[in-house]
């Protein structure tokens, strides 16, 4: 996927191209050698094709130069010192890898074709010091060429990859939407191959929840009085300036594309999208604001990604999130792109067939299940627990009631309102069934609910207080 590179980037190298190099004096200093001279002259500021015919007529030496040998360290090594030669040295390497294909199969074919440039992503704290943003920008364009040449296991690879991903995190968390939009770039170069998502996912704290805060912003924040969040209207502006959160639309989409890469890995990916990022409401938020076909594009191969390969887990949560509704709004516009209409086709047929095979019953269980609880209408409805609670605690030897308990057991630090359900799904199940108390007492849910009295959402309070109340009600039948 090939995406213009980042206006920042491209200003800063130009900049250090045009600035004078005393190579001279690096060479009187000993900092390189004239051997070392000789080279970069014979590739600096010259045509391109000239410059190609020098490196492929000569290429074991160009790649000592930058990588070292056995009987010289890389020039990176050399001139450590001089920050000067190093910003030039990077930039040139960046050329290189760019125009001469069969020269980065000479570098990749080093021992160590990413040691020099590693050292340098840490040089600095500032995310705009030059030397690490270039350094990034080379070592992305390696590995995006590695990772398809090489498509086994390499341990070159394995080692240099989760340390590019932290570089590229910091820029992302950045307040610059300039460096985010250039993390983003360099994920989607990197992100090609079903390993290299492997190794993204495993630092998900890092690498996936800043573009999660991204899109959050883009529709208004999640707790903001935004009515995207709660099925309303589009937000959407008049202009294509952008949306809320100062997001602009190349941004977003360069988040929408990595978030699309990430979601091949779909049954890997899936449970943790919904349980820490709530990605069913925040993609259908995002499609009612989304401005432009392409974005829209994105967001739904995402989602049809992901619910092919999470039915279970993510299937329920697409109802109470409106999906179906925001589905058929966009099939009343004139989209002309195939694949869009053939995905939003997909996840039609995906979500009708889901919500046909359903009963209320069946929709609970698949919602409890999953592990991540939702308003979804079965909560609030007196009828459901009158016809269903003695078969949610019979069913398949208290499965759903045990699974609540695990449920509730946990923190939910991100999203409280799971906690205030689960309470409310205790107050409805002692109400319906009382008899069956002790045995909801067994699992620890009494002693759960007791101890969310003192929650600081209040939302988990009064839910939490209703089902003991429910509890005190029967405190005298024995």
């Amino acid at each position: 996927m090939a995406l213009d590179p980042p206006a920042y980037i491209l200003s800063l190298q130009n900049n250090i191209r045009a600035r004078p190099i005393s190579w001279e004096g690096a060479v009187r200093a000993r900092t390189i050698t004239d051997t070392d001279l000789k080279k970069i002259k014979s590739i600096d500021k010259v045509r391109k094709e000239q410059r190609k015919q020098t490196i492929e007529g000569d290429s074991d030496s160009y790649v000592a130069l930058l990588l070292g040998s056995d009987d010289s360290p890389s020039i990176f090594q050399a001139a450590a010192k001089r920050q000067d030669i190093l910003q030039y040295m990077l930039v040139l390497t960046g050329d290189l890898v760019d125009d001469i294909p069969s020269f980065v199969s000479k570098l990749l074919q080093h021992p160590k074709p990413y040691a020099p440039f590693i050292p340098l992503l840490r040089q600095s704290s500032n995310p705009e010091d030059p030397i690490p943003l270039l350094a990034s920008s080379v070592l992305s364009s390696l590995l995006s060429n590695a990772l398809i040449a090489q498509p086994k296991k390499n341990p070159e690879i394995e080692d240099a990859l989760p340390k590019l991903f932290t570089y590229i995190a910091n820029l992302a968390n950045s307040s610059d939407p300039g460096l985010q939009d250039i993390a983003m770039q360099e994920y989607s170069a990197v992100l090609r191959t079903k390993r290299s998502r492997e190794l993204y996912w495993n630092q998900r704290k890092e690498t996936v929840t800043p573009l999660f805060d991204i899109l959050t912003n883009a529709v208004g924040g999640k707790d903001s009085d935004s009515t995207v969040w709660s099925g309303g209207a589009s937000i959407r502006s008049g202009t294509d300036a952008g949306l809320a959160g100062g997001v602009g639309l190349q941004l977003l989409y360069h988040v929408l594309l990595v978030i699309w890469q990430l979601s091949f890995e779909g049954r890997l990916v899936g449970k943790g999208l919904d349980e820490e990022h709530d990605i069913l409401p925040l993609y259908t938020a995002l499609l009612r604001v989304s401005p432009k076909e392409k974005t829209t594009r994105v967001l739904v191969s995402t989602l049809t990604n992901l619910l092919s390969t999470n039915r279970q887990t993510l299937m329920p949560a697409a109802i109470p999130a409106r999906l179906p509704s925001v589905l058929q709004n966009l099939q009343g516009r004139h989209l002309t792109d195939p694949d869009l209409l053939e995905d939003l086709k997909t996840l039609n047929e995906m979500l009708d067939t889901y919500t046909k095979a359903q009963t209320t019953f069946e929709e609970y269980s698949a919602e409890v299940l999953s592990g991540h609880l939702r308003w979804s209408p079965p909560h609030k409805s007196a009828d459901f627990w009158r016809e269903n609670a003695r078969r949610i605690l019979d069913e398949n030897k208290g499965e759903l009631p045990k699974k609540l308990a695990e449920i509730l057991g946990k923190n939910w630090d991100n999203d409280k309102a799971v906690l205030a359900i689960g309470c409310n799904d205790v107050a409805c199940l002692v109400k319906e069934v009382p008899e069956k108390r002790a045995q909801l007492e067994k699992m620890g849910l009494k002693t759960r609910v007791m101890v969310l009295m003192q929650a600081e959402d209040e939302s988990v309070r009064w839910e939490s207080l209703r089902a003991v109340g429910e509890w005190l009600r029967y405190s005298f039948d024995g």
